[in-house]
């Protein structure tokens, strides 16, 4: 387990971004943590550490996200509105998993049953400040910050 704080936006990015440089073709990584709390951020920043440079936004709305022009592929998974792990395989879950990028889950907490054991967590909560992030990342590579 490593944990980390963050004091800006720019800050959970750079966090995210070291992280992205070590992933693997197959890394799923799940996200927890509150509305506004940072996943998405901490998302551009794996992508970041892709090697991807387009616009990386929340995939609320289309459930997933795909990003390619990296170093390996990055599936943005929002979680939020499934009901649970069902739909996670109504949606591909497998496809993703076999097309050999990284999948970035957000909303985890919906779909943790059907995640493997291998799954990196990454749990983002508000600090003491406006900007402070509290980042836990369990079963992650070895990455320096």
């Amino acid at each position: 387990m490593q944990q980390f704080r963050t004091g800006s936006e720019a800050e959970t990015e750079a966090l995210g971004r070291s992280l992205g440089e070590v992933l693997e073709a197959g890394s799923v990584v799940a996200f927890t943590g509150d509305l506004g709390a940072g996943k998405t951020a901490f998302t551009r920043g794996l992508a970041r550490g892709l090697g991807i440079r387009g616009r990386v936004t929340s995939p609320t709305f289309t459930i997933v996200n795909e990003y390619e022009g990296g170093r390996l592929p990055l599936f943005h998974f929002d979680m939020y509105r499934l009901s649970g792990e069902e739909e996670l395989f109504e949606i591909g879950w497998e496809d993703y998993l076999s097309r050999g990028g990284v999948c970035a889950v957000e909303w985890s907490e919906h779909v943790a049953g059907a995640l493997e054991p291998e799954t990196i967590w990454v749990e983002i909560r508000r600090g003491g400040g406006e900007e402070q992030r509290e980042i836990v990342i369990r079963n992650a590579p070895s990455f320096s910050a």
